[in-house]
């Protein structure tokens, strides 16, 4: 006579495995999908996948907090204050590094990002509670976007950092960068619909955005421990232990590793900044000799920005989408880092001799999507080889404060510009002198992540 016991037994065994097979083809069905992009194990598709969402919400909400900050700047402080309010953003930063740098000292990695996410969502309702009683928040506003942008997109690349071994971030890092490129693209359109609605729904519209992503990385976080749990394989690093220890922000300046990262994101973002500037400047000068003016050159400027951003963002996007995973694959990520100043060496070597808006926006069309794919992704990848310290904290320094010291650097140039009255060519000269330093901390950048690549697997079992 049958066991009942046995059959109910035999009956949820049966269950779960048709649920894991479903589960399965599942997971290589989404592989295939994502192989014309990246190389894509099935194990990795599905995390993979939610982290990618996660990123591409995240530029989903800057874009929209971004759209929404400009008319809160502009009609209660002017574009004086706006400047002023960029170089502000630096010394905000320098009391908002100290306070995370505590917060990852004492947390795990998912309570980390919760809490930072939570945090930035709550926020938001506070502004929008301001809003509501006409409390004018404008440089409140702008400097708290300018601390959240490059924060909030950190950590989830921080954590992807954490998660993967540097064989799995080569690969699947171009993926996450989709979600990026992407992100941006749909996150300025979907914003320049919101607009007309104000910003009080787009700040509602963020903070949910910010909600989701936290839930993403939470189920991202159960399944690889799940995985983990599975194969009977030890995580790479404890998730539930600090990434942080001890006096973490005056050990990362003795580290080499971050310097040189700090030092090539600093080049990067004053060469950058210097060529918008040349750009911009070009135009106007291009106009005033065409006797453009009033409404005439607003719509000008407006018709060539549009055209201008949507370039970088076509190219940039292809680029991601088919190249990026491409060329990781043959160069790696130590020579995918020359290309952009390679890039940019030639550009600006044209721009000195022929200092044409038609060539300047080819330049920057050029220089700023590769800026956004695969010097992204490359970058990155570097902290893939670094601590937990190093992904973390060391990460969230140099994508918050050095980039905005880039900035600061750029914006003292400009300054002398006006002071001495230097042509669009002496801008040319000195971003050609900076991508020489750029070039030439990219060589040892490159030695020192080579040698921490040998340990790696030399350590290996």
């Amino acid at each position: 006579m049958n066991n009942p016991l046995s059959q109910s037994l035999g009956s949820e065994e049966a269950s779960a495995s048709a649920l894991g097979a479903a589960h399965s083809a599942g997971s290589r069905w989404l592989a295939r999908l994502l192989r014309p992009f990246a190389k894509v194990e099935p194990e990795e598709a599905v995390s993979a996948s939610l982290l990618t969402l996660a990123v591409f919400l995240l530029l989903l909400a800057y874009y929209l907090l971004k759209t929404a900050r400009e008319p809160l700047i502009l009609l209660h402080g002017g574009a004086e204050v706006k400047s002023y309010a960029s170089a502000g953003q630096s010394l905000l930063l320098l009391l908002v590094i100290p306070a995370y740098a505590a917060l990852a000292a004492r947390v795990g990695r998912l309570r980390l990002l919760l809490v930072v996410y939570g945090f930035f969502a709550l926020n938001l309702l506070a502004f929008n509670l301001l809003l509501a009683r006409d409390v004018e928040i404008g440089v409140a506003f702008y400097l708290w976007v300018g601390v959240f942008n490059n924060t909030a997109i950190a950590q989830v690349w921080s954590f992807a950092n954490d998660l993967y071994t540097p064989e799995q971030g080569k690969r699947l890092f171009a993926i996450l960068g989709i979600g990026s490129s992407l992100g941006a693209v749909v996150g300025a359109f979907v914003a320049k619909r919101l607009a007309g609605l104000g910003p009080p729904v787009m700040l509602l519209l963020a903070a949910v955005v910010l909600v989701l992503c936290g839930v993403l990385v939470a189920v991202v976080e159960r399944r690889e421990q799940r995985t983990r749990a599975r194969s009977s394989a030890q995580p790479a690093a404890a998730a539930d232990a600090p990434p942080v220890a001890g006096p973490a922000l005056k050990a990362l300046l003795h580290d080499r590793y971050l310097v040189w990262i700090a030092l090539a994101t600093f080049f990067l973002n004053c060469v950058n900044s210097t060529g918008e500037y040349i750009l911009d400047r070009t135009l106007l000068e291009v106009l005033a000799q065409e006797g453009t003016s009033g409404k005439a050159a607003i719509a000008a400027i407006g018709g060539f920005k549009a055209d201008y951003f949507g370039w970088v963002n076509l190219i940039g996007v292809a680029l991601q989408l088919f190249a990026v995973s491409r060329v990781l694959a043959v160069l790696g990520v130590r020579r995918a880092l020359f290309v952009l100043p390679s890039v940019a060496l030639l550009s600006y070597g044209l721009m000195l001799f022929a200092p044409l808006l038609p060539l300047i926006r080819l330049g920057k069309i050029s220089e700023n999507s590769l800026d956004y794919s695969l010097q992204n992704t490359a970058r990155q990848a570097l902290f893939l080889v670094g601590t937990r310290a190093e992904k973390y904290l060391g990460k969230t320094v140099i994508d918050t404060l050095v980039v905005r010291l880039g900035d600061v650097l750029s914006a003292v140039l400009v300054f002398g510009a006006g002071l001495f009255a230097l042509p669009v060519q002496a801008f040319a000269v000195v971003n050609l002198g900076m991508i020489a330093c750029w070039l030439g901390v990219l060589v040892w950048l490159g030695r020192e992540h080579a040698r921490r690549s040998q340990e790696l697997v030399e350590a290996e079992p």
